[in-house]
């Protein structure tokens, strides 16, 4: 083939790797727009993985808090609030990427359970429940657990700070336990309430419409372009 021919095919091929990072960056509003899982605690079948969970090797979306509302577990499941029947990933409520305590260690991706608000007038308000200007936070959750025939529950917890309460959906794994009572960062101290400032990205499937026909556009592109055509079955292994 002519040397020519394939600096144009590189240079068509790498413009259009650029142009579809680009646009999922502005699209999402954060960069990297992908991540992908290592753990298995959001898995909804801890055997072989489920269609719409969260499983080890998947390559997930995601966007900045900022650009979309997170919705909790908790409001999600309220009868007759305005975000009843809300789900993503298989479950009620967003999925949150956030660094325990803010430090430098593998970020966590897991389920936002309700959020912790601090009342002006002093106590803690729960959206999603009827807890308001609470000196601690009691709560039973519409969340199964594996272990009994019992419901995730929050019992006098006292936020240090206001954050949302987080969780894996892995329910063999997690023993319906929260990640404030249970998981602790890179220094042994345990994870506080997530805070929005050490909150990195919110998941969510809106623009996974447009990747799959961005990868059609791509698998049509890669019939005409031989060099595109090896770049896309190397990225298709």
């Amino acid at each position: 083939m002519d040397i020519q021919v394939l600096k144009r095919e590189a240079s068509l091929a790498i413009g259009l790797v650029i142009l579809l990072l680009g646009s999922m960056t502005i699209a999402t509003g954060t960069y990297p727009p992908m991540v992908v899982v290592e753990s298995g605690s959001m898995m909804h079948d801890p055997e072989q993985g489920s269609v719409g969970a969260i499983d080890p090797g998947d390559l997930v979306l995601v966007m900045s808090p900022d650009r979309h509302q997170i919705i909790t577990f908790a409001e999600a499941t309220q009868i007759g609030g305005k975000h009843e029947g809300y789900e993503t990933h298989g479950m009620p409520g967003d999925v949150i990427i956030f660094r325990k305590n803010g430090g430098s260690d593998t970020p966590v991706i897991h389920r936002a359970l309700f959020k912790a608000v601090e009342n002006p007038n002093g106590g803690w308000d729960v959206p999603g429940t009827d807890i308001v200007a609470a000196d601690s936070i009691t709560v039973e959750l519409d969340y199964d657990c594996y272990h009994g025939n019992s419901k995730l529950t929050v019992s006098n917890w006292v936020p240090q700070h206001e954050g949302y309460i987080t969780t894996g959906d892995n329910r063999w794994s997690n023993g319906c336990q929260y990640d404030q009572q249970s998981l602790t960062d890179e220094n042994g101290d345990l994870v506080t309430a997530i805070k929005m400032s050490g909150l990195l990205v919110s998941l969510h499937w809106k623009f996974l419409g447009w990747v799959l026909s961005s990868s059609m556009l791509v698998e049509q592109m890669a019939k005409s372009l031989p060099i595109l055509g090896a770049i896309w079955r190397l990225w298709s292994l």
